[in-house]
């Protein structure tokens, strides 16, 4: 990946099969183990700590395990909302309440999804979080996610501006996925922070 970062900006998808490509390389124990460490840094973020409700997702594969970080949350006291997919790839959100209350969900040819069985309460449950913990592939110097190019979150994120609400904005990844630039939309809503394995960097609004 000697070009990612670097002022010859390739494009979106050569950029998400590189990042996949060096996930795809990971042992379970590395994904175990990195889960861990990131969800003790996450705790020690005030955005988390002081969170009634915080809208997150199950990890899959090799993404940074989120397991830990959401019964940790959970044990605080704080509301854990999942989202479902939807077939127009838009978001639905049910309530987590510990790792029996998912279930495992294929979505025709892709990978299979873990998703929360309660009742569904819609789209827009995600506007009442505080926290908002979103999946990427890499995040740059300016707090620009790199995305699977699903395009579920720009959705999210849409929904959060149209109807007023500001949640802190968390991705969790690899230190390797934090990069100097990504390419960026116009619509794109930037982080306020990303929470590695080894810890958390924060980007100026």
């Amino acid at each position: 990946m000697h070009h990612i970062g670097s002022s010859a900006e390739p494009d979106k998808r050569t950029l998400r099969r590189e990042f996949l490509a060096v996930r795809n390389r990971l042992t379970e124990d590395d994904v175990r183990e990195s889960g861990e460490a990131l969800a003790r840094h996450a705790l020690g973020l005030p955005e988390l700590a002081h969170a009634r409700t915080v809208a997150a997702y199950v990890s899959v594969g090799s993404e940074p395990g989120t397991l830990a970080l959401l019964d940790a949350l959970r044990e605080r006291g704080a509301r854990i909302l999942l989202p479902a997919l939807l077939p127009d790839n838009d978001l639905d959100w049910g309530e987590y309440t510990g790792e029996g209350s998912l279930a495992r969900v294929r979505h025709g040819g892709r990978m299979a999804l873990f998703e929360p069985v309660g009742e569904r309460l819609g789209p827009d449950a995600v506007t009442a979080a505080d926290a908002v913990l979103l999946p990427g592939l890499a995040v740059d110097t300016r707090g620009v996610r790199l995305g699977r190019g699903g395009g579920s979150y720009d959705r999210v994120l849409a929904r959060l501006d149209h109807a007023g609400a500001c949640p802190a904005l968390v991705v969790l990844l690899y230190e390797t996925e934090v990069v100097a630039r990504v390419p960026a939309e116009p619509h794109d809503r930037p982080v306020r922070a990303v929470v590695t394995p080894s810890g958390v960097r924060r980007f100026s609004p």
